[in-house]
């Protein structure tokens, strides 16, 4: 298992008003899209102001698959039309209303199963399950970055992102959020930036990529 690194926290988002915790998190290559009781939340990344509100069921994971977001409701996942805020599908959630991170990558869903330790890749249509990677900690969000698979993990008081081989699962690289700072969702912004969702707190935060050399 390799040491974990720091976290390096660069920014802080929210919280904003009616919506006191963040579940999943996504990003549309301009906009973050923050899931809360209030719907989805677009949230302006230079700025941190809230710009639009969806209103829809959303408890957990976000994803963006380049036209549509999809949203983790109960035991469902919503495909939503971000445009007008409609829902246009639905398809089962793997885990049956236990599921938490999601994300769009290789045209398929990747769903987090948080208590079971794992990440399913799923058929975006039908909700088939294409492949399980194990993971040994829980698992709350999920996201893909240049062929890299991230997931946060959250037990106690202790957070992390870790990078794990997709193949088995095996840990490459940790990086340790501040003490009492979860994660309840993940995204790359597809560059140097995760966003990261803070669960109880209310907030959004970016956190530093690490860098290839």
């Amino acid at each position: 298992m390799p040491a974990a690194r720091p976290a390096e926290i660069v920014r802080e988002y929210g919280p904003y008003p009616g919506a006191p915790q963040i579940h999943g998190v996504s990003h549309d290559g301009r906009t973050v899209w923050a899931a809360s009781a209030l719907g989805l939340l677009s949230i302006d990344p230079p700025s941190g102001e809230l710009v639009r509100t969806i209103p829809c069921a959303a408890d957990a994971g976000t994803a963006f698959d380049g036209h549509h977001l999809y949203q983790i409701a109960e035991a469902r996942i919503d495909k939503i039309d971000p445009a007008s805020g409609r829902v246009v599908s639905s398809i089962p959630a793997p885990g049956q209303g236990s599921d938490s991170g999601l994300t769009w990558a290789e045209g398929s869903l990747w769903v987090g199963q948080y208590r079971d330790r794992k990440i399913l890749q799923i058929d975006p249509d039908t909700g088939e399950v294409r492949r399980t990677i194990e993971s040994n900690r829980f698992v709350t969000g999920v996201t893909w970055v240049d062929g890299e698979l991230w997931h946060g993990t959250w037990e106690g008081d202790e957070s992390e992102l870790r990078r794990v081989d997709p193949n088995d699962g095996a840990v490459i690289e940790r990086l340790s959020m501040p003490a009492n700072v979860g994660v309840s969702g993940l995204e790359s912004d597809g560059a140097d930036l995760f966003y990261c969702g803070g669960a109880g707190s209310g907030k959004v935060r970016a956190v530093r990529r690490p860098t290839r050399t």
